[in-house]
C-alpha cells in the first residue's frame, strides 16, 4: 500500500492538531453536534439534515468559495464520497480506493493513502467510493478488491487490513462503513456476478470478525467463529441450488436506529436478472418465487447478526430493481416513528420503525409500467405482460420477448441519497424519469463472470428532462414541488434548518433551493458533474458547506441512449468548500 504524508503538515498534526478519540456517544449525537460531521448521512438515521441556520434563505446568495482541493493524478473517475469532519480535519475517499486527510482551514493535504489494487478487479458500476467512517483513533474505508482498512486518523498509518470477500469471484466494496457500539459493519458489492450478499460486523480495534449474516435464504450465519443460524428456510422461495449464487448484494451499506437498536440494510437484485430461471412458483403460489431476501430491507440485531424483520419491495424481481436504497428513520407529524425509503422500482415506502411493517407506498416517478400499484400488504400488483419474456419459449431459445419497462434498471432513484427535513416534514428525493427496452437470455453461472441473463437499452421518457428533484410529503404521498434537470441526477441531497436544500447536477451546478417552494436561491459551477454528497458544519462562528465534483458512476457506463446524451460531460476530481463570511451573514 502507498501512503503519502506532507512533512510540514504531518509535524503540525503531531505537535498541535492531534485529535480527540471519537466515541459512541459522539456518533450517536452527530446531528446535534454542528462543529463536525462524524457519520455517513450526517447522523446514523441518514436524514442528512443540519440544525444550522446561520446560512439561510435570506443570505445564501452570499455563500462564497473558501478553498478547493484536487484529488490529483489521472484517476479522474466518478467521485461519490461524503466527507467526514473532526477536530479541524476533513477525510474524503476518492475513486480507485484512495483516502485523504485535509486541513479544513486551509484545504491543504495532511496525508494520503492509496490502496494498491490488484489486476482483475471487477467493479460493476465505476471505481467509486462513497466515504469513510471514524471511531476511536482510526478512520476506516473499503476498497474495490473487497477489503476493509483501518488507518490511524492522525498519521494515515495502517492499523489493520482485512479481507471481506474474494474479488476474483466478483466481490467488491464501495460503501461507507457503519460503526455501532465498537463494531464496524459492512456489506458487499458484486450482485451482477452471482455473489451472495452479506452483512458483517468486526471489532473496530482489531478487525476480527464478530458475526456474519448472509442475506439469501439457505446460507448459514456466523457468530464468534462458529455457525449460528440459517438465513430463512432452505428452498422456501428459491428453486434447486440457485440460492447458492443468489445475489442480493448489500452494496450501499446501512443505517442504525438507536431507538429500536436495529441495523437496517437493503439488499440488491437476485441473480441472475432472468427471473424465469429462479421462479420457484407462479404469482398465485404465495411467496414461492419471491427469492428472499433479495430486493428487500432487513432489520438486523447489531449484537449477533440475527434478522429481526424483513420487507421485500420487489418480490419475483426481474428488472434489476435493487432494494438497497437508504432507509431513513424519522417521526411523522402525528408522532409515529417511521422509516422511509424511495425504491429503484419507483415507489416511495413508509414502514413502521418498530418491526418494518408496511404502512404506505406511493409512486414518486411517472410512467411506472411493471406494476399497477402496491396492495394493502405492501406487495406490488404486477403487470405480467411487462415482465421480460421467457427465452425458453422463444422460437430460437436465445432471446425472450422484449418489453419496455419504466423505470429503467438504474431506477426511479438509485444510490444517491435523499434528505429529510424535520422542519418541513418533507423528503427531498433525487429521481430520474427513464425507461428501458429489456429482454431475457439464457445464462449459466461461471465464477467471476457477469451473471445477468438479460439485455437492455435505457431511454429517456421525456425530451426536456431526465433528472427530477422532488419534495415529497410522506404523510400524504403528495409531491409538493419538483425541479427538473436535463441530465440524470446522481448526487446526494442535504437539508438545513435555514430552509435550504442542497444538491448538484451532472452539468456541474451546485445548487441551493428553498425547501418550501423549490425556488433556486444560489448556484455555483464546479467544473465537473456532481455525483457526491454535500455536508455542512460550523467553524469559528461561520457556516461551511462542502461537496465533491467529479462526473462518473453508473450512468456513463450503463446508460444506453442516456449515456450518449450526456457524453459531453467532463470528468474531474475537485473538492469544493464554501463559507458564509460573518459580515455577510446578516445580509
Amino acid at each position: 500500500m502507498k501512503r503519502f504524508v506532507l512533512a510540514a503538515t504531518a509535524a503540525l498534526i503531531s505537535a498541535s492538531l492531534a485529535q480527540a478519540e471519537v466515541t459512541e456517544e459522539m456518533l450517536l449525537n452527530d446531528t446535534a453536534s454542528t462543529g463536525d460531521v462524524l457519520t455517513n448521512g450526517m447522523g446514523r438515521h441518514l436524514q442528512r439534515h443540519s440544525p444550522l441556520d446561520i446560512l439561510n434563505r435570506d443570505n445564501v446568495e452570499n455563500l462564497v468559495p473558501a478553498w478547493a482541493f484536487s484529488l490529483g493524478g489521472e484517476k479522474q473517475r466518478g467521485q461519490e464520497t461524503q466527507p467526514i469532519v473532526h477536530d479541524g480535519v476533513m477525510y474524503i475517499t476518492g475513486s480507485y480506493s484512495r483516502l485523504y486527510a485535509i486541513d479544513v482551514k486551509t484545504g491543504r493535504e495532511i496525508w494520503q493513502y492509496d490502496a494498491r489494487l490488484p489486476e482483475g478487479i471487477l467493479p460493476c458500476c465505476d471505481v467509486v467510493n462513497r466515504g469513510a467512517a471514524i471511531y476511536g483513533d482510526n478512520i476506516y474505508f473499503g476498497t474495490l478488491d473487497a477489503r476493509i482498512v483501518a488507518l490511524n486518523k492522525d498519521t494515515g498509518d495502517v492499523v489493520w487490513n482485512k479481507k471481506i470477500a474474494d474479488y476474483k469471484a466478483g466481490y467488491s466494496y464501495t460503501a461507507a462503513p457503519l460503526i455501532v457500539n465498537g463494531l464496524i459493519i459492512t456489506g458487499n458489492s458484486g450482485g451482477e456476478f452471482g455473489i451472495v450478499g452479506a452483512v458483517e460486523a468486526r471489532d473496530a480495534e482489531t478487525g476480527d470478525l464478530v458475526w456474519r449474516r448472509p442475506v439469501i435464504e439457505g446460507h448459514m450465519g456466523e457468530l464468534n467463529g462458529e455457525e449460528s443460524t440459517m438465513t430463512g428456510e432452505l428452498n422456501a422461495t428459491w428453486p434447486g441450488d440457485m440460492w447458492k449464487t443468489g445475489g442480493g448484494a448489500t452494496w450501499l451499506g446501512g443505517s442504525y436506529d438507536a431507538d429500536t437498536d436495529t441495523l437496517v440494510f437493503g439488499t440488491g437484485n437476485p441473480a441472475p436478472w432472468n427471473s424465469w430461471l429462479r421462479n420457484a412458483g407462479t404469482p398465485t403460489d404465495g411467496n414461492a418465487g419471491d427469492n428472499l431476501y433479495a430486493a428487500s430491507r432487513l432489520g438486523i440485531d447489531p449484537s449477533n447478526g440475527e434478522i429481526k424483520w424483513h420487507f421485500q419491495t420487489t418480490p419475483r424481481e426481474g428488472w434489476d430493481y435493487d432494494g438497497v436504497n437508504e432507509v431513513v428513520a424519522y417521526t411523522d407529524r402525528d408522532g409515529n416513528d417511521r422509516f422511509a425509503t424511495a425504491d429503484r422500482n419507483g415507489f416511495f415506502y413508509v414502514l413502521n420503525r418498530e418491526d418494518g411493517a408496511f404502512v404506505s407506498a406511493v409512486p414518486f416517478v411517472k410512467d411506472i409500467s411493471w406494476a399497477e400499484g402496491i396492495d394493502e400488504t405492501g406487495r406490488p400488483i404486477f403487470v405480467e405482460d411487462n415482465r421480460p419474456g421467457d427465452p425458453s419459449e422463444s422460437t430460437d431459445g436465445n432471446k425472450g420477448e422484449v418489453v419496455f419497462a419504466s423505470p429503467s434498471f438504474l431506477g426511479g432513484k438509485n444510490w444517491m441519497p435523499m434528505a429529510h427535513s424535520p422542519v418541513t416534514g418533507l423528503f427531498y428525493v433525487p429521481s430520474n424519469e427513464w425507461g428501458m427496452d429489456i429482454w431475457n437470455e439464457p445464462i449459466t453461472y461461471k465464477q467471476g463472470a457477469a451473471y445477468l441473463g438479460s439485455g437492455f437499452t435505457i431511454k429517456p421518457n421525456y425530451e426536456d428532462h431526465i433528472g427530477s428533484l422532488k419534495a415529497i410529503d410522506p404523510d400524504t404521498g403528495d409531491i409538493v414541488w419538483e425541479y427538473q434537470n436535463p441530465a440524470p441526477l446522481w448526487g446526494g441531497v442535504m437539508t438545513t434548518a435555514g430552509g435550504l436544500v442542497f444538491t448538484g447536477t451532472p452539468e456541474g451546478e451546485f445548487m441551493a433551493f428553498d425547501d418550501q417552494t423549490g425556488e433556486v436561491l444560489w448556484s455555483f459551477q464546479t467544473g465537473s458533474g456532481i455525483v457526491g454528497q454535500p455536508i455542512t458544519w460550523e467553524q469559528d462562528g461561520e457556516q461551511y458547506v462542502t461537496v465533491i465534483s467529479g462526473w462518473g458512476g453508473a450512468v456513463p457506463l450503463w446508460g444506453g441512449e442516456v449515456a450518449q446524451k450526456v457524453n459531453y460531460l467532463n470528468q474531474g476530481g475537485l473538492l469544493w468548500t464554501f463559507r458564509l463570511p460573518q459580515q455577510l451573514a446578516a445580509n
